[in-house]
Parts: structure tokens; C-alpha cells; sequence
């Protein structure tokens, strides 16, 4: 029952994935898929639509399986970081807000009186991963007695005291930046949302991510092919359902180091390039290209 409990929704989120690629391949085609249309790092033609493909079947697949406790929290978390994120991907294209990238090109565009799409973004996803924080529970926890439901403190799901909704919040935001940070050349984002998944599969929130793990394997080929890119849309949802696995993980300690180490990484983001890291580094440098087209 177990791996039913896993196989089942990856196969949901590969197949959900297969079609949502269909329906891009389709909609590209048509003078309204223009507005997603994007030039790679490569100067070859790619959409952003691979990015909803991803989004709606990861979420939906990541409903499907997750603990009862997790469901309300995986679809708050997945459907608005992707729909802010897509909002991203098509405002954030436009001239004006050609500056207005990462953290410090969104507080210039703030201290200037303009509100970036970027910032919107922000602000959805952080208000998101705050829901998510609130309608988190515990899913290794016992049932709760009717004592217990009446009495909070008996209560042992995280995100009920301050301090674990808080990891679960930076969680859930910081890990959905932090994917979308990795979207920078093909198959990259989506080789990372696979594996982190895989890694998560293990325990009792494990089936969380497995619809995810299944929708980024599907999606992987079109996205190494240069098909297709995963964007803010899918990058942003993905990287938030792996957040709300991370904070579903057992013991306070060991969510506050996951989100130490993701916000060190963001931090880091600002100052160094994570391409030049992974290309200075034996066996990140080979998995990065694995799959890849050559330049």
C-alpha cells in the first residue's frame, strides 16, 4: 500500500504533464502563444508554457497523494506560487521592468515608487507559503482526539506555534525562489525539482512530492530538447510543493537547517553564479549536461 501510495500519483503527474505539453504544443502554435515565446541562453527559440504544463500537473498530482493533513497546504502552495509565477513570466517581459531583476532590482524599482512584477510575485508566494504554514499539519501524527481538538496545545502539528509556522513560511518561499534560481539552462530546474523529490519520496509525507517528482520526468525531455523552459510558473510551483516537504520533515532542528542552507544559498545567488559553480565543480559540471544539446 505503501508504494501504491507513490507510484500512483507519479504516474498521475507524468501523464497529467504529458498533456498539459500537448496542450502548450498546441496553444504555441497559435498567434496566442506568441506571448510566452522566449530566446534561450543559446539564442534559440523556446516557451514558457512547458512552466503551466509543470505547475498544474504537479499540484494536482501533489493534492492527489499528499496526507490528508498536507492537501489544503500543497494546493494553496502549488496553484498560487505557479499563477504568480506566470504572472511574472509575462509582465516581467516587458521593457520597464527590463531592470527589475532579483532582490536588489526589486527594491530599486520600490525605492523608485513602482511596484515590479517580480515584487508581486514575491509577495503572492510568501503569502502563500503563509497560508500553507497555517493549514499545515502533521501527517506522521496520530489522529487527534476530541480533547486534543479542543485543546491546541495537545496538538502536535507543526505550524501551529510560532515558530514552525515560520519555518514552514520561509520554507515554502525560500525553496521556490531558490528552484527558480536554477532555471537557467535547460534541464537544470527540473533535474533539480526530480531529485529533491526522489529524495523525499521516503516517510510519511513522502507521497507528496511524488506526483511532482513524476510531472518534472515528464517534462525533462521537452525542456533538455529546448522545447520548452519551466519559467516562474513551473519553477516557482515545483520548488514550493518541495518546500512543503522539506517542512513536513520530523524536528524542528532539522527544518531550521534546510532553511538556513536555502537561504544561505539565495544569499550566495546574489554575489556568485551558480552556472559558473556548477561548471567549476566535477559531477555537477557532467549531470548539468546530461541530456543537453550541444551548443
Amino acid at each position: 500500500m505503501s508504494a501504491r501510495r507513490r507510484v500512483l500519483p507519479a504516474l498521475g503527474g507524468a501523464a497529467a504533464a504529458r498533456l498539459g505539453l500537448a496542450a502548450a504544443a498546441a496553444l504555441d502554435a497559435r498567434p496566442a502563444g506568441a506571448r510566452w515565446r522566449r530566446t534561450n541562453h543559446a539564442g534559440r527559440p523556446v516557451t514558457l508554457l512547458g512552466g503551466p504544463a509543470l505547475a498544474v500537473a504537479a499540484t494536482a498530482s501533489a493534492v492527489a497523494g499528499a496526507p490528508a493533513g498536507t492537501r489544503a497546504a500543497a494546493a494553496v502552495a502549488g496553484a498560487v506560487s505557479g499563477l504568480v509565477g506566470g504572472y511574472d513570466d509575462l509582465a516581467g517581459a516587458r521593457p520597464e521592468q527590463a531592470r527589475d531583476k532579483g532582490l536588489a532590482g526589486h527594491l530599486r524599482a520600490l525605492r523608485a515608487g513602482r511596484v515590479s512584477a517580480g515584487a508581486v510575485k514575491v509577495a503572492g508566494i510568501g503569502a502563500a507559503a503563509a497560508a500553507a504554514a497555517v493549514l499545515m499539519k502533521d501527517p506522521a501524527a496520530p489522529r487527534a482526539s476530541l480533547r486534543s481538538a479542543r485543546d491546541p496545545a495537545a496538538r502536535p502539528f507543526p505550524g501551529l506555534t510560532p515558530a514552525d509556522a515560520v519555518l514552514t513560511t520561509g520554507l515554502v518561499a525560500g525553496t521556490a525562489n531558490l528552484v527558480n534560481l536554477l532555471d537557467l539552462r535547460p534541464g537544470r530546474a527540473a533535474k533539480a525539482v526530480a531529485l529533491a523529490a526522489a529524495a523525499g519520496l521516503p516517510g510519511p509525507a513522502g507521497p507528496l512530492v511524488a506526483g511532482p517528482l513524476g510531472a518534472a520526468l515528464a517534462v525533462l525531455p521537452a525542456d533538455l530538447a529546448e522545447r520548452v523552459m519551466l519559467g516562474d510558473c513551473g519553477a516557482n510551483a515545483a520548488g514550493a510543493l518541495l518546500g512543503l516537504r522539506l517542512a513536513a520533515v520530523p524536528g524542528r532542528p532539522a527544518r531550521a537547517g534546510a532553511l538556513a542552507a536555502v537561504v544561505a544559498l539565495t544569499l550566495a545567488s546574489e554575489r556568485v553564479s551558480f552556472t559558473r559553480v556548477i561548471e567549476a565543480t566535477p559531477g555537477l559540471r557532467e549531470l548539468d549536461r546530461l541530456g543537453r544539446r550541444a551548443a
